[in-house]
């Protein structure tokens, strides 16, 4: 059973990585005026999922993992639930709290090897330049799969062949994500193109003219179905 509101934070150790996260949100929350706008997940969450709207989500529980206090989902009308996994919620709670009640959305937080949602809970997870930043990613990408339900659907944007920080540790390929994410998915589309020198970030995979990688930086977007 599901709640709508924010849940309270399980434990976590607050590490050097999580501290450049926190500034860069802490950021963008002053250039928007000390608040979030959020208004560009709509356009860019359905350019992922090569849909014209949100009707696909009608009646279901949608998350997205690693969503940031920004409220990602907060246009989602059609879903039953939207939650927003994060291992930083309760800093995100500490700081913007106001700002995320309004969002329409269950914040939850999470560790790197446990999402506190029953096996088989969800129907879609969105996945928005997250995982790179992850220490463990095998485990994480376990619960990920655990989460979703028989028919459910990954849609997500992964950073590819960056190298790691410590803000981003994983230095993401498409095989790593087949190896660790997609064991027992269908892949429903896949388009991977170079990150362009100027310019919209994502552009090319909007227009679907992949830029060539050129052993390059690069973006993958992806939609796969659990079988």
């Amino acid at each position: 059973m599901f709640f709508k509101g924010i849940l309270r934070p399980i434990y976590y150790r607050m590490v050097p990585k999580y501290y450049a996260e926190l500034a860069y949100w802490k950021k963008c929350y002053h250039q928007d005026g000390c608040s979030f706008s959020n208004q560009h997940y709509e356009k860019l969450l359905l350019a992922i999922a090569k849909e014209k709207n949100q009707d696909f989500m009608r009646g279901k529980v949608i998350a997205d993992f690693g969503c940031g206090p920004r409220g990602s989902l907060s246009w989602v009308k059609t879903s039953q639930f939207n939650i927003g996994i994060d291992v930083l919620i309760p800093q995100y709670l500490k700081h913007f709290q106001n700002s995320m009640k309004d969002h329409g959305m269950i914040y939850l937080a999470c560790s790197e090897t446990c999402i506190p949602l029953p096996d088989l809970s969800v129907d879609i997870i969105f996945s928005l330049n997250a995982l790179d930043h992850v220490n463990q990613l095998p485990e994480i990408c376990n619960e990920l799969r655990r989460i979703l339900k028989p028919g459910g659907e990954i849609i997500g944007s992964f950073n590819l062949y960056q190298a790691p920080s410590s803000a981003e540790p994983q230095c993401l390929s498409p095989e790593i994500l087949d190896r660790y994410l997609l064991k027992g998915f269908k892949i429903k589309h896949r388009l991977i193109s170079a990150i362009p020198e100027t310019g919209y970030l994502y552009q090319p995979l909007i227009d679907e003219k992949p830029l060539p990688l050129n052993n390059s930086e690069a973006i993958l977007w992806l939609r796969a179905e659990k079988v």
